[in-house]
């Protein structure tokens, strides 16, 4: 097996884990399956499905992830980053049409890591991944609302801007003990860190609202008052009715799952590498996403991803290798089992405060305001892409971010691309060694000539005067030409030997040589070393 398919647990196993590592790996998995119960319940719920499909989530695809992937202490299972796209298929096919879709983006995903896509995704704008992420975190907080203030209203709008003119109209309902106990998750998110680290902060909010919702027999809505008893076992394996009508409805959001599954979990692993001093496997990597996202999906659950924050909080605990990852997984199969009846009772205002503060973190304001100072076309490329997250849809924010990012980098690389006269017409210029005789002309060509900026080449050389009789293109700063590049070239001096002038082509590099003799309109005599040689030969 080829180390870059390799699990990194199988490396890591045939080398031999020390013993006091695995103490560690499993004291740190069972602390981050703990932190990971609160986050699982309330992403499904976010989503528009069951909590119990965030738990199966986290169990199934997250010990798959961990087994199977090219990340040493990599978490696995359901995050914030794909609400919005679930939310969106759950509205308009039902639970079905989304354990289609992610089978569908898991199969995607492990064919671009066995296609090795891994390092062509590092490729993705910084600023278009701000912009969706700010995006997702504003509507993370939108859909919220209801729940963070009680309001008694029917089902939200799929929309962001639809769901607060809902809200518009109903903020007169607003449930004080709502709102306060999802304030006091927040608080204790937010502050208990400061005070101690052995409890974490989600946990410990459910905990306590719960307890105090209980306690003093709050009227606020629960998990089981919305839901139903949450299920104490895993489901069977189930396999939805599949037509090819679904298939093609379902395709935009599957792949949109897929690359940001593939964007999130491999940004997660680089993040996990600083902070490890390691080095993941990218393209296993993602063919371990993809298969957690398959099983997942044959179990009902939801998309999965690397999650940041687990990973993060895995490290810290000591985790080093994937059995961290897997003990993660059994934990929660533990406490579904056990405490499953329990969980049932926690208000959803609590759950709703655990989500703001998701979405605080993942909105990266620093960074989006940082983008926003940089140069214009980054800032268009983020506006635009998060303007369109959370007023039309993500799939379309992918789609015009990445084709705007693509149309403004080949702008800005047709402005850098430069053509100018090296040596202007007349006996007294110089070469750097040799005067110029009469008649001669020289441009200097920078840059890629590429389709962008080939009509600029074009237009410059196109202004060349009768008086010159030989014209020569120095290309030793080009070090790429595009089809366009050399169809422009090739048109050029056809249009300036037809006018009587001997053009010649010279500081070429040895890659764009090569291409520049299979064109159908080079001859022997058009390349030249330097402006010297074309000299002797005049």
């Amino acid at each position: 097996m080829r180390p870059e398919f390799t699990p990194k647990l199988f490396s890591l196993w045939k080398a031999g884990i020390p013993r006091e590592q695995l103490r560690k790996d499993i004291i740190s998995g069972i602390i981050v399956g703990i932190v990971a119960l609160p986050l699982a319940i309330a992403f499904a719920i976010a989503s528009g499905v069951p909590p119990d499909k965030g738990l199966v989530t986290a169990i199934v695809a997250g010990f798959f992830i961990s087994a199977f992937g090219g990340s040493r202490v990599q978490i696995g299972g359901p995050t914030g980053a794909f609400i919005v796209i679930v939310y969106a298929i759950v509205q308009k096919h039902g639970i079905d049409g989304l354990i289609i879709a992610t089978f569908m983006a898991g199969a995607m995903l492990v064919a671009m890591g066995l296609l090795r896509a891994g390092k062509l995704l590092k490729y993705f704008p910084h600023t278009l991944i701000v912009g969706f992420t700010a995006g997702i975190a504003v509507i993370i907080l939108t859909t919220q609302i209801k729940d963070l203030f009680g309001l008694k209203m029917g089902a939200l709008p799929s929309g962001a801007v639809e769901q607060w003119m809902a809200y518009a109209g109903h903020f007169h309902t607003i449930n004080p003990y709502a709102l306060g106990l999802a304030l006091l998750s927040i608080g204790l998110i937010v502050y208990l860190p400061r005070f101690t680290r052995i409890i974490p902060g989600p946990l410990a909010a459910i905990i306590v609202c719960t307890a105090v919702a209980w306690g003093f027999q709050l009227p606020v809505e629960t998990i089981e008052g919305r839901f139903g008893a949450i299920p104490s076992t895993l489901p069977a394996p189930h396999v939805p009715h599949i037509d090819l009508a679904t298939l093609r409805e379902l395709l935009q959001p599957a792949v949109a799952i897929a690359l940001l599954g593939a964007i999130e979990s491999l940004l997660s692993a680089v993040v996990a590498d600083g902070m490890i001093g390691g080095r993941h496997r990218s393209d296993m990597e993602l063919i371990a996403q993809g298969g957690g996202n398959m099983l997942s999906a044959l179990f009902g659950g939801i998309p999965a991803t690397g999650a940041i924050a687990r990973t993060a909080t895995n490290v810290k605990n000591g985790g080093r290798t994937p059995v961290a990852g897997m003990v993660h997984a059994i934990t929660l199969l533990a406490i579904m089992l056990v405490a499953a009846p329990l969980a049932g009772r926690i208000p959803l205002a609590c759950l709703a405060g655990i989500l703001v503060v998701v979405a605080y973190n993942m909105s990266e304001w620093r960074s989006f305001v940082s983008a926003l100072k940089g140069h214009r076309y980054d800032a268009l490329v983020l506006l635009a892409t998060f303007v369109i997250t959370v007023v039309f849809d993500l799939v379309l924010a992918i789609e015009v971010g990445m084709v705007l990012a693509a149309f403004l980098f080949m702008k800005r690389m047709s402005d850098i691309s430069g053509l100018k006269d090296a040596l202007a017409d007349g006996p007294e210029q110089e070469t750097g060694e040799e005067k110029l005789p009469p008649g001669v002309r020289v441009f200097d060509v920078s840059g890629p000539l590429f389709f962008g900026a080939a009509q600029k080449f074009q237009d410059v050389l196109s202004e060349i005067n009768d008086r010159q009789r030989v014209v020569v293109i120095r290309l030793k700063n080009v070090p790429l030409i595009d089809a366009t590049g050399m169809h422009r070239i090739g048109h050029i001096i056809r249009q300036l030997e037809r006018q009587g002038k001997q053009v010649f082509l010279t500081d070429v590099a040895r890659d764009v040589k090569v291409e520049i003799r299979q064109q159908p309109w080079y001859r022997g005599t058009l390349l030249a070393d330097d402006v010297e040689e074309v000299l002797r030969r005049l």
